[in-house]
């Protein structure tokens, strides 16, 4: 495998990388929205 092969491999993964840090960024702001509707849901209910 030549040099330009393994830079254009390594660049694929990098962006694969960033592309599942942008998701699990995403899927946590969703896990604490739906955290702070259940905290405010029981402070309603208590």
């Amino acid at each position: 495998m030549s040099n330009t092969e393994k830079i254009a491999n390594a660049k694929k993964r990098i962006d694969e990388l960033e592309r599942l840090i942008k998701y699990w960024n995403d899927s946590e702001r969703d896990d604490a929205k739906i955290l702070n509707f259940n905290i405010n849901t029981l402070n309603k209910v208590a």
